[in-house]
């Protein structure tokens, strides 16, 4: 059975994920859509670590948990987002971000998604309890990423 290195491997793409919605969140303090909900989204991943480390128990693993953010450069960030405002080179550099959190969530779905199969193939119902409750929030990243770049890219890319 290779259910461990599924989850050993959503667990690295979660964590990931959650960092980078906070380093988004961070550096894009001043569209203040794109801080708050890329703090929300990021808990939700915070929390996908947190159930993937419990379901690695029964397989033996010790995953960390939610990692906290020790991001240093944060409050330089955030005040350098401030006096940039909403020039279009920090537009392009929105842009570039919110493909990378797409691309991002894409992967991290596809891995909910094997580990689902997984779960119903050997018949694991707590760990398909945990995807089919975690998936549905990560399919919401990747639709909330995927609407951000429908609305600024008309406006970035034609300024």
């Amino acid at each position: 059975m290779k259910l461990d290195i599924a989850i050993r491997e959503l667990h690295r793409a979660e964590q990931s994920m959650a960092r980078d919605l906070l380093t988004v969140s961070e550096r894009h303090h001043a569209e203040h859509e794109i801080h708050h909900v890329a703090r929300d989204l990021a808990g939700w991943s915070r929390q996908h670590v947190q159930g993937l480390a419990e379901a690695g128990r029964e397989f033996g693993l010790r995953l960390d948990g939610p990692a906290q953010h020790p991001d240093r450069f944060a409050p330089v960030r955030a005040k350098l987002s401030e006096m940039v405002g909403r020039r279009p080179e920090p537009g392009l550099q929105l842009l570039a971000d919110l493909r990378r959190l797409h691309r991002k969530a894409a992967g991290v779905s596809v891995d909910w998604e094997l580990l689902a199969q997984g779960a119903q193939a050997t018949k694991n119902p707590g760990l398909l309890e945990l995807a089919q409750h975690c998936h549905p929030q990560t399919l919401r990243q990747l639709k909330w990423t995927n609407a951000m770049l429908k609305t600024l890219s008309p406006q970035v890319l034609a300024s």
